[in-house]
C-alpha cells in the first residue's frame, strides 16, 4: 500500500466512521423502537427515523407552536382518528387543510361511511368499471368507495345545521366557517348517537383550534357555500383568515410544521413566515412527489429555507412514500418517545 493512499484516506473529508448497521423488526417491538432502529440503515429508513427525531423534538417543546398542514384524500383513506387525537391531546395549534378532507370529515360525523373498494374489475375495462359506479351511484377514490347519498345528507347538514348561523352580519372568515362546521359536527354527532367519533373539525372546535382552509371553494362544502350564497345573506371573506394566521406565526416563541402532502396546504402553511420576523424552527415533509419537475409539492424543505420560510439551523426531514403509512408510523413514534 503506498503512501498515496494512506494520504488520500486521511484526507477524506466526507467520509465518516459510522459504519451502517442493519435494522432488527422482532415481535416484541414498539413502533417507536422501530423507527430508531432504523437509525442504523441507510437511504429511506434513515430519513424516517431523522423525521422521527424532528417530530419529537417539535412535540415535546412546550414553546412551539404547531402548525399540521393535511391536503390529499387523507380522511376517506382512514387517517381521521390520527389528527383528531393530536388535536385533542395538544399536539396541534392551528391545521391548515381542504375543503375535501373537511367534507368527508363532516360526512363521517353525521353518520356516513367511506367502505373499501377495488381500483378496477378484472372482467371490465377500467372505464367499464367506473361506469359500473357512476350508474349505481357509488364515487371512488382509489380504492375506497362513498355512496353518493352520503354527500346529499352532507348537503342537508350544511343548509339546516351550518349556514343559518352565519347569515345575516359581515362577511365571515373561512375559520368562521370552519368552526361552526366543527359545532355542528359535534352536536349532530352527539344528538343522533353516531357511533364514529365526531371527527377533525369537531376536535379543533372543542380544543379552540383554529382551522383554515384557503382553498374551500375547490370542494363540496365551498360549492355548497358559494350555492348558498346566491339565495342567502352569507358571504365567505377569503382574506379575513390572513391575520389571524399571521399573528399565530408571529407570536410564537418557536415554531413546527407537519406537512402532510404538498398542494395549496403546504405553500399556504409555509408562506406564513415570510410575513413575520422569523421562520420555523422544525418541519418535517411527507411527500411523494419528485423535486425535479419544480412544481411546490415536491419541493424540498432546504428549498424553502432559502425563501426564508425555514430558519438557517431548523431541524427539517423530509419522507418519500405514502402518507397513510408514513403518518401514522412517524405520529406513533414520536408520541411514543415524547409520552
Amino acid at each position: 500500500m503506498s503512501d498515496s493512499d494512506d494520504e488520500a484516506r486521511e484526507g477524506r473529508e466526507e467520509f465518516h466512521e459510522d459504519p451502517v448497521g442493519h435494522t432488527r423488526a422482532t415481535g416484541d417491538m414498539t413502533v417507536g423502537q422501530l423507527v430508531e432502529g432504523y437509525g442504523d440503515a441507510g437511504i429511506g429508513a434513515a430519513s424516517v427515523n431523522e423525521a422521527g427525531d424532528v417530530l419529537a423534538e417539535m412535540f415535546a417543546n412546550d414553546d412551539c407552536t404547531v402548525f399540521l398542514s393535511l391536503a390529499g384524500a387523507m380522511v376517506p383513506a382512514g387517517m381521521r382518528r390520527i389528527v383528531s387525537d393530536l388535536i385533542r391531546d395538544g399536539y396541534v395549534d392551528a391545521l391548515v387543510t381542504t375543503g375535501a378532507n373537511l367534507t368527508h370529515d363532516a360526512i363521517e360525523a353525521i353518520g356516513g361511511k367511506h367502505h373499501h373498494g377495488r381500483t378496477h374489475d378484472p372482467e371490465k375495462t377500467p372505464r367499464e368499471h367506473d361506469e359500473g359506479l357512476r350508474d349505481e351511484g357509488v364515487d371512488r377514490i382509489y380504492n375506497v368507495y362513498l355512496p353518493q347519498e352520503h354527500f346529499a345528507a352532507f348537503e342537508g347538514h350544511l343548509r339546516e345545521e351550518v349556514f343559518p348561523e352565519l347569515e345575516g352580519g359581515d362577511a365571515v372568515s373561512i375559520a368562521d366557517l370552519t368552526h361552526e362546521l366543527g359545532r355542528a359536527n359535534a352536536a349532530v354527532n352527539e344528538r343522533d348517537d353516531v357511533a364514529e367519533d365526531p371527527g377533525v373539525a369537531a376536535a379543533a372546535y372543542e380544543c379552540d383550534v383554529p382551522v383554515y382552509c384557503p382553498a374551500v371553494q375547490d370542494s363540496v362544502l365551498g360549492l355548497q357555500a358559494w350555492m348558498y350564497a346566491q339565495t342567502a345573506d352569507f358571504t365567505l371573506d377569503a382574506l379575513a383568515d390572513m391575520t389571524e394566521l399571521t399573528d399565530l406565526a408571529f407570536d410564537a416563541d418557536d415554531a413546527g410544521c407537519l406537512l402532510v402532502g404538498g398542494g395549496v396546504p403546504k405553500n399556504f402553511t409555509l408562506q406564513t413566515m415570510l410575513v413575520t420576523p422569523r421562520a420555523y424552527d422544525y418541519a418535517v415533509q411527507i411527500t411523494m412527489d419528485p423535486e425535479a419537475t419544480g412544481g411546490l409539492s415536491g419541493a424540498t424543505l432546504e428549498e424553502a429555507r432559502s425563501w426564508g420560510k425555514l430558519e438557517k439551523d431548523a431541524r427539517n426531514a423530509s419522507v418519500y412514500g405514502d402518507a397513510t403509512v408514513m403518518l401514522p408510523m412517524l405520529v406513533a413514534a414520536a408520541r411514543e418517545r415524547v409520552e
